[in-house]
């Protein structure tokens, strides 16, 4: 199979994204030295809507469905999205083909005036936009304010420049690809924030069936990675609600187990069930789903009954 003479990759136009886009770009023209690798930007609704939070507008498939049409239509071969964005159902036609090494999963929290969590006095404004971040922040500082925070990650630093919040917590993969990592004060652990599934890793979704493409991406795959994002999100599958849900799943490769960590709360923080399995990386699908049916099995099942009467 021969491999193609132009590759387009259809991006979000965010710098974050963009960034995405570039290191991708960067790492198939290296691999396919005759190829012109470029970029098609576009805005998604994602982008579009910020003055309500996602689980209000439809969820993180805002983000891929104008890329899909794209793909469907020629214009471009390929999107590169970050895997947290990734609806845990892929839309039928399309495939994640490659999951790219994970840059640092975890959660940053970023202030200009305190250092972490800790130090926030009682009635300090924290913002997020994750529904997972909100829940461990309400179980575990309930004497804090949390405010729903959108728009791309300059629109968020200029809004905590601006004094809107307090601090804010952020993925600190994001930061760290744009050269922000000095904004970090402080990187979480997965004990303090339990990262979301597939948080820092970069995910290639195709047209189903474009072999040749397929081919061309399958070097970007890193196996340790895809095996730890493929456990997360069958967890998050086995546990998706109707609305969305907070949940954390987070999975390493540690002694040649897979360890996945996993819970499940209510937005408030009152409820939450956590736990764990490790087992062999080749059954990364099933150790999710495993996980799943003990989450549920110790209460899981009830909290997510009523967050699914919740729209």
């Amino acid at each position: 199979m021969s491999a193609p003479s132009k590759i387009v990759i259809a991006s979000r136009e965010s710098r974050l994204a963009m960034w995405q886009a570039v290191h991708v770009q960067g790492r198939l023209a290296s691999l396919n030295p005759g190829a012109e690798v470029v970029i098609l930007g576009m805005t998604t609704k994602g982008d579009q809507i910020l003055d309500r939070p996602l689980s209000q507008i439809g969820g993180k498939g805002l983000f891929i469905k104008e890329l899909e049409v794209a793909m469907q239509e020629g214009r471009a071969h390929l999107a590169v999205h970050s895997m947290k964005d990734v609806p845990m159902v892929m839309p039928e036609g399309f495939v994640l083909a490659a999951i790219s090494a994970r840059e640092n999963p975890r959660d940053a929290f970023v202030s200009s005036k305190y250092n972490g969590l800790d130090e926030l006095p009682a009635g300090a404004v924290v913002g997020t936009s994750s529904l997972r971040r909100e829940a461990i922040l309400r179980a575990r500082y309930p004497q804090l304010v949390i405010k729903s925070l959108r728009g791309n990650l300059d629109t968020r630093l200029k809004k905590l420049d601006a004094g809107e919040y307090d601090a804010i917590i952020l993925a600190a993969a994001g930061l760290i690809r744009l050269g922000l990592k000095d904004r970090i004060k402080a990187v979480l652990t997965p004990e303090q924030s339990l990262p979301a599934p597939g948080q820092g890793a970069l995910g290639i979704e195709l047209v189903d069936g474009d072999a040749a493409m397929a081919a061309v991406v399958a070097p970007l795959n890193d196996r340790e990675t895809a095996h730890c994002v493929r456990a997360e999100r069958a967890l998050s599958r086995a546990l998706g609600g109707s609305c969305q849900v907070p949940l954390g799943g987070y999975a390493v490769i540690d002694n040649g187990e897979l360890w996945l960590r996993g819970f499940v709360a209510s937005v408030d923080g009152k409820e939450m069930v956590a736990g764990e399995v490790r087992g062999n990386p080749a059954d990364d699908e099933a150790l999710g789903r495993q996980l799943a049916d003990e989450l549920r099995a110790r209460g899981a099942g009830a909290i997510l009954e009523k967050l699914a009467h919740c729209g």
